[in-house]
């Protein structure tokens, strides 16, 4: 008994300790970010790499997550004669949850990763090190950058991925089940209201601040050579993802 309660101590001890080390990133990032010299360059590099190379991921998942809701939402509707609330729910679901959420989880997994693989490399291979050792200091050159890319960039994937979303719906619910398109398009817009918008791009600013800067720390205190690489990779993919679905339950309770 002493032994499992030592374990499960351990393990909320490792919990702490990854919070701490988190905030304490966050707070060391916020206060690099305003001071000189701003490489205006690399922000840039890192926003095509965040934004630009992940829009065909965005593309797929959002426009078919958009025709499945609207598919399986019509089939229910049908049954209760509400077919024309079809319109009303995709674009609400899209704009209000499923696009941040899933546009997160998806950089999450092809960027997250990168970057914490990147820095865990640098660390094991002792280029930090060095980057202190030429007084540079890590935070600004690594973390800075990656961070910006992500608050900026994903609210614009947020937007791309809620027009596709509500066009695959519109595509699904008018040429394959038949239903008027104009009613449809008023359907779309019936129920919306600047909040609707707003909450979606707060809560992409949001996951976009998650899923960098926990790819940068994970990879910033990666230990034990290449196959720590590939354990903080993993940590920082599964990390992220769940203090997505964490803090989109909070900000929707905050936001709604």
């Amino acid at each position: 008994m002493t032994a499992v309660l030592e374990r499960i101590g351990l393990i909320f001890l490792r919990l702490f300790e990854q919070i701490g080390l988190w905030f304490a990133a966050l707070q060391s990032t916020i206060k690099w970010t305003f001071r000189r010299p701003f490489d205006v360059r690399e922000w840039l590099r890192q926003m095509v790499r965040v934004g630009v190379d992940s829009i065909p991921v965005v593309i797929l998942t959002s426009m078919f997550t958009g025709m499945v809701l609207a598919l399986q939402t019509f089939i229910g509707f049908r049954r209760v004669h509400a077919e024309e609330f079809v319109a009303s729910v995709v674009s609400l679901a899209m704009l209000r949850e499923l696009s941040p959420v899933l546009v997160g989880l998806m950089v999450t997994g092809r960027v997250g990763s990168s970057m914490a693989a990147e820095i865990g490399t640098m660390r094991v291979t002792e280029q930090i090190d060095a980057l202190k050792a030429l007084a540079t200091e890590p935070v600004q050159y690594l973390f800075v950058p990656r961070v910006i890319a992500g608050i900026i960039m994903l609210p614009f994937l947020v937007v791309i991925g809620d027009f596709l979303g509500i066009y695959g719906g519109y595509l699904v619910a008018v040429k394959l089940m038949h239903t008027n398109p104009i009613a449809y398009q008023q359907n779309t817009y019936r129920f919306l209201d600047l909040n609707d918008v707003w909450s979606g791009l707060i809560k992409a600013a949001v996951f976009g601040l998650i899923l960098t800067l926990t790819g940068c720390v994970r990879g910033y205190y990666t230990t034990g050579g290449a196959e720590g690489v590939g354990r903080a990779t993993t940590n920082a993919v599964v990390a992220s993802s769940l203090i997505i679905l964490l803090s989109d339950f909070f900000l929707t309770k905050i936001l709604f």
